[in-house]
């Protein structure tokens, strides 16, 4: 099958004649001018949603690139310049179609690149297996794998063996010794079809304004009689020396499909459980609990212009500016920041977020914020008090986006102007038609490309209520 064009989220389009005309084919993760083979997951009358199984034929697109291929960076072949293209005509065409905005093209503000196009990730996540991918022969074997689970599903994992472009290359082409190190003594790779065995997750978190590594070893308890963590924690400061900044060990016994890596009981082996990152100025302490913008030099510009957005205009007569899902409080930080002796308030339903928050603004020396630990809808239905007393108020909903009811109870605050930051333009433009709905017109928006050479983009819009 030819893939022929790209559809919003880099899904390829390939169109086949049948009798009732073209039929269009969406396949994830392919770039137009590639053959590719496909297996069709959902048929409906005109479309088809189809999995990719294997690229059969690249298209003449694509670049060659000194990386090992990893299913989390499916386009690191294809050009920046193309990808930007891409992103920004699909994104466009998506609020165009869902949003209900049809002047799009005239309130496009700017396309936002990542400063750095490779290595950018500030974190990752690596799985142990004692299923194997081999790629090169596409074929699945028995053994003991650390790396990245093959795309589409969700038992073998293809050894990392050297950098992939997206994190730290001097940990990537560390990470087969830490598997070697397992193996050799005899531990168990985690088989997630028999669920069983004792090796399950790698997550290392970096900071780039020190350069150091939180490592956080994830196991289950069948072997921990054997294991040695004194031994461990001597081969990890081997291996990664003075950037060692924390090591922890979490014993994890879920056998789900996809348990949380900070779930279970989590030791400190050596250094601290928490890293710094500095935004604009700003420091701030990273726990594995915690998010936190993957990339950071990314997100400073993302955060620059929402701010631009947030005070290019007085704030107004109104003294409270509202920070929903405030995280571990970057934004509310930075607003509070610039807003002078406006009160700020973040919203945040995760409490270890919330706990990071306060800790953060308390470092920075930043006093005329709050932050609430709760679910955003309930908050706003427990405080009526800021109803109409809120100017400007500023949104970073999960991908999911904002559920309809809560969007509703948003609307009723009144506010003069929002600022929608969202990770997921197909659930902003849902929410831009509601918006529209009842009088906040859409002034202008950029796109910020947080995540080179993977389908995502992110986008900062600007509302005021007419």
């Amino acid at each position: 099958m030819l893939i022929q064009d790209m559809a919003f989220e880099g899904k390829g389009i390939a169109r086949v004649n049948s009798d009732q005309g073209h039929f269009v084919v969406f396949v994830p993760n392919t770039i137009p001018g590639q053959k590719v083979l496909v297996k069709m997951q959902k048929v409906k009358n005109s479309f088809a949603e189809a999995k990719l199984l294997k690229v059969l034929e690249s298209s003449p697109q694509e670049e060659a690139v000194d990386f090992q291929p990893i299913p989390g960076a499916p386009y690191i072949t294809l050009p920046l310049q193309k990808q930007h293209a891409y992103k920004r005509e699909t994104t466009l065409q998506l609020f165009k179609r869902i949003g209900k905005v049809e002047e799009v093209a005239s309130l496009f503000d700017a396309f936002i690149p990542s400063p750095e196009a490779f290595h950018y990730r500030n974190k990752m996540e690596y799985s142990f297996s004692a299923v194997a991918y081999d790629r090169a022969n596409d074929r699945e074997y028995e053994g003991f794998a650390l790396g990245f689970k093959k795309r589409g599903q969700w038992l073998s994992v293809e050894p990392l063996q050297r950098d992939s472009g997206l994190f730290d290359p001097l940990v990537e082409d560390q990470l087969h010794k830490i598997s070697a190190y397992f193996s050799s003594r005899g531990f168990s790779a985690w088989h997630a079809l028999q669920r069983k065995g004792f090796c399950r997750f790698l997550t290392i978190k970096k900071s780039l304004a020190d350069n150091s590594l939180l490592i956080n070893f994830v196991s289950s308890s069948s072997e921990l009689q054997r294991f040695d963590a004194r031994d461990f924690t001597n081969f990890m400061q081997t291996l990664f020396g003075v950037r060692l900044g924390g090591l922890v060990h979490t014993l994890n016994d879920d056998v789900g499909d996809r348990p949380l890596t900070t779930d279970g009981s989590q030791k400190l082996l050596y250094g601290a459980n928490v890293i710094s990152e500095r935004i604009l100025g700003l420091w701030f302490d990273i726990s594995l609990e915690s998010f936190f913008q993957t990339n950071p030099a990314s997100a400073e510009r993302l955060y620059s212009k929402a701010l631009d957005y947030v005070f290019e205009k007085d704030l107004g007569s109104k003294n409270t500016v509202l920070d929903l899902f405030s995280g571990t409080g970057t934004i509310t930080q930075l607003l509070a920041q610039r807003a002078g002796s406006r009160e700020i308030i973040g919203v945040e339903i995760v409490p270890e977020a919330v706990e990071d928050a306060k800790r953060n603004a308390q470092r920075n020396g930043i006093t005329n914020l709050k932050f609430f630990a709760a679910d955003v809808g309930k908050f706003l239905l427990e405080h009526p008090e800021y109803t109409g007393k809120i100017g400007t108020l500023v949104m970073d909903p999960p991908r999911a986006g904002i559920a309809p009811k809560t969007l509703r109870k948003v609307i009723r605050l009144n506010a003069e102007r929002m600022v929608y930051i969202s990770c997921n333009p197909a659930t902003q433009a849902r929410d831009m038609a509601t918006l529209a709905e009842y009088d906040y017109a859409l002034k202008k928006f950029s796109l910020v490309d947080q995540f080179p050479h993977t389908a995502h983009i992110e986008s900062v819009a600007l509302f005021e209520k007419e």
